[in-house]
């Protein structure tokens, strides 16, 4: 009987007999014995069966894949001036009953803005509420059958644009809800590809993360396009057809089922031609007779547990423990922030210019200019939380490992949310030239908010709920990002559109974003005290073996 390895919480091994299908040894999560000649450091970066150039095909085929594809949807306000243009909800227009001084009578369209305003809000929403469904398919499934999931829905979403019309225009509130949920979860299977390139982890979570930001471009794109006399049908068929390309990439360039950190020796992933590869399957051909394999070799004494329980750590006690907790509130009160800068973007202008419409429209194009940036701004939070990786001494395993994992990720938030708060208290400034820095300081915290979540959630807790709690995180966040439609009523009615004292309460909701790095540093010293206690040193030589992680 094949005993079953319960050292690891975060990277548990299965009791099965280790088998190699379809070129994917990825789920299988195979671990040398201590002394071994092959590590996981080898195995993550030269010695594995995946290639230098096929891990880079990766790693740039999904960097084009979040860049181009995923957040289209914040894009929005570029589409909407092609949908205007087509006519699309040009029947909620009603004339006005004070004349123009050319003695014509001017459209009230915001019956029109309202709808166009309400498509986008319940598919802003879809992103990050269906993140947590589409997280248990993720960590249930594997990633061959969410990125099925999520190309249906792509495809589908980017047909119903295409044979949408004027009269049809209700198709746009489930293509976009769809383009949304394809996105996000197309995003979510790529950004464990930072597995693949170890010490690198952080900062390519943190870049697909700026790419999704920087996505909102496409929508630019078509607009120019259509100017230039393409088609919108034409333009959505092409985006339709990309799903292809979707697919090849699903089957060649990404795992069955998950890819593990660290890396198995001999790892590989994808279909591949027929014939012999360097698997998991050709390194325990290699073993020697008689000595035992990694599935067969504990790496920590096993932990008493209960009948059925499985080993690890459940989702249940990471969802209840104080660092998602806070983790949680950290994420939503900054998106609150943000979400509300951007609602209430315009009619800021407008009150700050005086009704100066050219002031307006050149604050407006550099804001939108800005967005751009969010692809160069978000890996530089993943230097810092790589920082600790590019010293002279090698990382340590296990424990200690995640350890300083788990540490260097408070400079990060702390930084997050300094910025945050300096984007809050310009935002506050009632000069119209201080909102250039604004613009700056909204997307440099913005791409370190986003990518620094999915990173940390990584770092903090267990592989195998990654999908389900990045997606439990946004789906809360959500609910409280709904709180800026009482904001955005307060605003334009007793505030008499001068969202001067909003943004004063605002800075010290931000504010309690802190507590979230304070009780990582008290998880850090707990965790720290229980390997001293246990008598592990937390300053392991260059070479040494260490315990697994503790339990989170």
């Amino acid at each position: 009987m094949v005993r079953v390895c319960t050292a690891c919480p975060r990277h548990p091994l299965p009791g099965s007999k280790l088998r190699c299908s379809d070129g994917d040894s990825d789920s299988r999560r195979a671990w040398p014995r201590a002394g071994a000649a092959v590590t996981p450091q080898a195995g993550a970066m030269a010695g594995g069966g995946a290639g230098a150039a096929k891990r880079l095909g990766t790693l740039l085929s999904g960097l084009l894949e979040c860049g181009a594809f995923c957040g289209i949807i914040f894009g929005w306000a570029s589409l909407v001036f092609v949908l205007k243009d087509l006519g699309y909800f040009k029947d909620l227009c009603q004339p006005t009953a004070t004349p123009s001084p050319n003695r014509t009578l001017l459209p009230d369209c915001s019956w029109q803005d309202e709808q166009f305003s309400l498509v986008f809000t319940i598919g802003s929403f879809m992103n990050n509420f269906v993140t947590f469904p589409m997280g248990f398919i993720f960590d249930r499934f594997g990633t061959t059958v969410a990125r099925l999931i999520a190309i249906s829905l792509y495809t589908g979403g980017t047909l119903l644009v295409a044979f949408s019309t004027p009269e049809l225009a209700v198709l746009l509130f489930p293509a976009m809800s769809m383009l949304s949920v394809g996105g996000i979860l197309l995003l979510l299977t790529n950004m464990q590809v930072g597995n693949l390139f170890g010490k690198y982890r952080s900062i390519i979570i943190t870049l697909y993360n700026g790419a999704f930001d920087s996505s909102s471009a496409i929508f630019l794109i078509i607009k120019v396009l259509y100017e230039h006399g393409l088609s919108l049908r034409a333009m959505f068929l092409f985006m339709a057809a990309c799903s292809a390309w979707h697919l090849l990439r699903t089957l060649f360039l990404m795992p069955r089922t998950h890819i593990p950190y660290p890396l198995p020796p001999a790892y590989d992933y994808g279909l591949r031609c027929p014939g012999r590869s360097q698997s998991y399957r050709t390194y325990e051909e290699k073993r020697p007779p008689g000595e035992a394999g990694p599935e067969e070799t504990p790496l920590e004494p096993s932990a008493p547990r209960g009948d059925g329980d499985p080993p690890g750590v459940s989702f249940r006690a990471c969802v209840c423990s104080r660092v998602f907790a806070w983790h949680v509130a950290w994420l939503s009160v900054m998106q609150l922030r943000h979400y509300l800068f951007i609602g209430t973007l315009n009619p800021l202008l407008d009150h700050l210019a005086r009704g100066d419409s050219h002031l307006v429209s050149t604050y407006t194009n550099a804001f939108a200019f800005t967005q751009l940036c969010g692809v160069l701004c978000a890996p530089w939070n993943g230097l810092i939380l790589d920082r600790h990786k590019r010293g002279k001494n090698p990382r340590p395993e296990g424990a200690l490992g995640v350890l300083a994992d788990l540490r260097a990720s408070v400079l990060s938030l702390v930084v997050t949310v300094t910025l945050c708060v300096l984007f809050s208290v310009c935002a506050a400034v009632p000069m119209l030239p201080v909102q250039f820095a604004t613009f700056v300081l909204q997307v440099l915290s913005r791409s370190f908010l986003y990518g620094g979540n999915a990173a940390f959630l990584a770092i903090a807790f267990p592989p195998q709920h990654f999908g389900k709690l990045y997606g439990l995180a946004m789906a809360l966040s959500a609910l409280v990002a709904l709180l800026q439609y009482p904001c955005v009523a307060l605003v334009r009615g007793p505030l008499s559109g001068d969202p001067f004292y909003m943004n004063l309460g605002l800075i010290a909701v931000v504010l309690v974003a802190f507590v979230s790095p304070v009780v990582v540093v008290c998880e850090c010293r707990r965790r720290a005290k229980e390997l001293g206690a246990a008598g592990t040193p937390l300053t392991a030589p260059p070479g040494s073996k260490t315990p697994a992680e503790m339990p989170q």
